[in-house]
């Protein structure tokens, strides 16, 4: 009996040791890859920013371009000087706040209440 445990062991030692040969080259695999990947992604990541880069580029000669074609003939219109908020930060427009209901004096005490639903 002994004779047929230790052939039975060493076909066990055996297949494990193909198995952990077999794990560590799909590892080497895998960890070759994901770096494949991230250098790929890099190279998209920088290829987007050159783009972006070069639009933005461009946007500004032809905002350049049209700022200076609009300086060269004079307009005959003059620009309201009513609003001071509005001067110091023309390009954004401010929205007014939401009106809210008025609030029922009754409710008062179940503002502290939170109400959960799903």
């Amino acid at each position: 009996m002994l004779p047929l445990l230790t052939v039975l062991f060493l076909i066990s030692y055996g297949l494990m040791a193909m198995l952990v040969v077999e794990q560590g080259r799909t590892i080497d695999s895998q960890s070759y890859l994901i770096k494949e990947l991230f250098r790929d992604s890099s190279e998209l990541t920088g290829m987007k920013s050159n783009l972006f880069q070069k639009q933005r580029a461009q946007a500004q000669a032809q905002a350049e371009a049209n700022a200076h074609s609009q300086a060269q003939a004079p307009s005959s219109q003059v620009a309201p000087r009513d609003n001071a908020k509005s001067n110091r930060n023309p390009g954004k427009l401010r929205r007014p706040a939401p009106l809210r209901p008025p609030r029922n004096i009754s409710d008062v005490a179940d503002e502290r209440r939170a109400l959960f639903s799903i």
